[in-house]
């Protein structure tokens, strides 16, 4: 652990990222998005897709149009999508410690809550088969929340959270993925705690409070939250 990247808190809520950071969702939307592409002859590889981690599906969609030069509009593009992802994502399985953390936050009656750049409709498609744990957040904040106006990074989405389990944003530690989300966690004032893709420069990260491997790497205690052996 670097000097930048001490411990700090203690906390008195946590918000989590949902894609690629409690479910395994990122390597579905790398498929459904090459197949579009590859009807196009294009192909949506790393070099693209490392900068669409993180964005809401209308970024995501113009980002993805705009870098490989597809012949189709965002929303056509979203529509297109869409029940190629319904398909999918029931089968999304949980990211390394998730469940296993925010089982242990919930019985230690730490406030918790989701906040993601998904749309409430693929929220419930996501975690179908994982409702027993999900079912433990005390909120979830989607893309579509009347809160929110505007996608990661802008804060939106994690004050719309911190705001719902009434927790000031300084007292809020948050975890994401992406830089964008980290950024939005930041921005809002909040801790910010990445687990990156392993292919991700870590350099991108540099605004992280702590970077991490995995979930399971967490140190609680250090954030003033009760440790697993409690």
């Amino acid at each position: 652990m670097s000097e930048a990247q001490k411990p700090k808190g203690p906390v008195k809520a946590v918000i989590f990222d949902m894609d690629g950071l409690l479910l395994d969702t990122e390597g579905i939307y790398t498929e459904v998005t090459d197949t579009i592409a590859k009807w196009h002859g294009k192909t949506f590889d790393w070099a693209v897709k490392q900068h669409s981690i993180g964005r809401g599906s209308q970024d995501f969609a113009e980002y993805v149009i705009r870098a490989l030069e597809l012949p189709m509009s965002p929303e056509e593009f979203l529509t297109v999508r869409q029940p190629m992802l319904d398909e999918r994502f029931p089968d999304a399985k949980p990211m390394r410690g998730a469940e296993a953390l925010v089982r242990h936050l919930a019985r230690h009656n730490i406030p918790i809550a989701v906040g993601t750049s998904s749309s409430l409709h693929y929220f419930h498609v996501k975690t179908s088969n994982h409702r027993t744990w999900f079912e433990l957040f005390k909120d979830v904040v989607t893309a579509d929340h009347a809160e929110v106006t505007a996608a990661k990074p802008a804060p939106d989405i994690f004050l719309a959270a911190a705001r719902s389990l009434g927790v000031d944003p300084k007292d809020c530690l948050v975890f994401e993925d992406s830089p964008f989300g980290v950024t939005a966690a930041k921005t809002a004032g909040m801790y910010a705690v990445a687990v990156p893709d392993p292919h991700m420069p870590v350099e991108q990260y540099a605004h992280a409070d702590l970077v991490l491997g995995s979930l399971t790497e967490f140190p609680l205690e250090d954030w003033g939250l009760p440790g697993f052996a409690r």
